[in-house]
């Protein structure tokens, strides 16, 4: 059992009697549960919460004499004292239709609840680590004197981000609002991109000790309802103390560990997961973060961007098609310079051949040291970026890579090609920020291969990634679908993107229930002669 279950059998167990007779308890005892007694189930929760000082425990007697006995217990910080004192205490301790003790009954919670507390949810429960939960989360614990039962009022109240616009997904056309670290703000922002009762949330608690919130969300009707059961199965079999981030989620559930390519996707914009939503896919929601996750993921959502399905496919197009030249840039560039000049010369023109070893003689180093040397530099800069302060960091990587890179070729240590080669493939990239992590082990990989065998190399390290990806699922999805398996009516939104209108449905490997997403033909045309303005 948890912590918090542990304390409490244990103060049980001191409050029972000496007795050699009483048989031990059963390892399958139900979960303890509160008495009647006011002071007892104080004196229980004390024991549970220790001496935390952020713990406010409020005795209070209200009714008419005699008085009934209470007591609210919430976490200072979590809970909204205005909340408190207006639509709780006040009224208890006020309201003249208050109930007076001679009708000590059951009724008489229900009374409290439904008559005098003017707050939108309100739980009952009996349950000791039902109530702990409660109030660790936020919720504001009412104990009334005479009753084995416990009101969780919704008061909660945080400091938080709010909606700001993303940073690490920036649109020059499309919406500027981003998630947050809280997780009801998160599915408000959901829930007003698709208003429709078919958007499920569903809630669980994942982390012994840091309870934290784990929403599963999901549009029914068009989400296959095995991909929800195997998302909740894998999110059940988690058994951790902490879930501080999705980072730790996707680590427990995804499907190739090993692998350096995500086969599960994250995104801070709400747009994004509204469309995987109704595409067919599920989100996973973590409180206290601003990613969210969402499966399957398909290699191919990496070059595709919320701002392609704004503009015009032909813009979107083209931008595209150099996402996908930018990463081939990115991963092959150090490795195909290397092994053009060492394996293989005959491929360049004699001019050009002879400025590049002229560029290289006299050098120090051999090329494929002092490629290494640049791409280590390269990502030292990168990171360095990443980490301190926006204002500095971008002096850091602008300037420090310029300067370096000035210093280095002027101090006669690289060439100046080599310099060129690298700052290709630095811009390169930042083009495909889901790959970067691919993209950065692929580049040392192919680079190191391409010193042993030169271009056969780098044709087998690809032929390697391929088969590599052509394994990989996703939740049971292929990594590669729609190209392997190969989909033709999912090659509308593949290197090219296809006018909206002719997308009449979703991907076909997600395996939504409803495969149709818009009418045909909704092609725009021009009015008639007779209807022109």
């Amino acid at each position: 059992m948890f912590k918090y279950t542990k304390k409490v059998l244990s103060h049980l167990n001191m409050q029972k009697p000496n007795d050699g007779d009483t048989p031990p308890e059963s390892p399958e005892s139900p979960e303890p549960s509160l008495s009647a007694y006011l002071n007892k189930n104080l004196d229980m929760l004390r024991g549970i919460f220790s001496i935390s000082s952020d713990i406010v425990i409020r005795e209070l007697a209200f009714g008419q004499q005699p008085q009934v006995h209470a007591a609210l217990i919430y976490v200072d910080g979590l809970v909204d004292k205005a909340t408190i004192n207006l639509s709780i205490i006040k009224p208890l301790m006020y309201d003249s239709r208050i109930i007076s003790p001679e009708k000590a009954h059951k009724e008489n919670i229900d009374h409290v609840k439904t008559t005098l507390l003017s707050v939108g949810d309100v739980k009952q429960t009996s349950l000791i680590n039902k109530l702990v939960d409660d109030c660790m989360s936020g919720d504001t614990i009412m104990l009334i004197d005479g009753h084995d039962e416990a009101l969780a009022i919704s008061a909660k109240a945080w400091e938080n981000r709010g909606v700001q616009e993303p940073e690490t997904e920036n649109v020059v056309r499309g919406p500027r609002e981003g998630f947050s670290e809280t997780l009801r703000t998160n599915t408000s922002l959901i829930r007003r991109k698709i208003k429709n009762p078919d958007l499920i949330f569903e809630t669980m608690k994942i982390g012994n000790r840091t309870k934290t919130d784990v929403c599963i969300a999901y549009l029914q009707g068009v989400v296959n309802p095995a991909l929800v059961n195997e998302i909740k199965s894998r999110l059940k079999r988690i058994d951790t103390d902490a879930i501080l981030e999705s980072g730790y989620i996707e680590q427990y559930i995804e499907d190739a560990p090993y692998s350096i390519f995500p086969t599960i996707a994250n995104s801070e914009k709400p747009d994004v997961v509204a469309a995987n939503l109704l595409d067919g896919r599920a989100a996973i929601m973590i409180d206290g973060t601003p990613f969210v996750l969402t499966v399957p993921a398909l290699f191919i959502e990496s070059f595709q961007a919320s701002e392609d399905y704004y503009s015009r496919s032909f813009l979107s197009s083209i931008i595209r098609m150099i996402r996908y030249i930018s990463y081939m840039l990115t991963i092959l560039t150090p490795a195909t310079y290397f092994a053009i000049l060492t394996y293989h010369p005959e491929l360049l023109p004699t001019p050009l051949l002879f400025t590049l070893m002229a560029s290289e003689e006299g050098l120090p180093f051999p090329l494929f040291l002092e490629l290494i040397l640049m791409v280590i530099i390269f990502d030292i800069l990168r990171e360095a970026g990443v980490r301190l302060p926006r204002p500095i960091g971008q002096a850091i990587s602008i300037v420090g890579a310029l300067v370096i890179g000035e210093a280095a070729v002027a101090a006669g240590i690289v060439s100046d090609f080599t310099v060129i080669v690298i700052a290709a493939t630095a811009v390169s990239s930042f083009v495909n920020p889901a790959q970067t992590d691919s993209a950065s082990i692929l580049r040392y990989i192919l680079l190191i291969v391409s010193a042993v065998m030169g271009g056969f190399g780098i044709i087998i390290g690809l032929i390697c990634v391929l088969i590599h990806l052509a394994t990989l699922r996703s939740f049971g999805t292929p990594y590669l679908s729609p190209l392997a398996p190969f989909v033709a009516q999912d090659q509308k939104d593949v290197f090219i993107r296809a006018p909206l209108w002719s997308m009449t449905t979703r991907p076909a490997n997600i395996g939504a229930q409803d495969s149709k997403n818009q009418a045909s033909g909704l092609k725009p045309r021009p009015p008639k002669e007779e209807n022109n303005i």
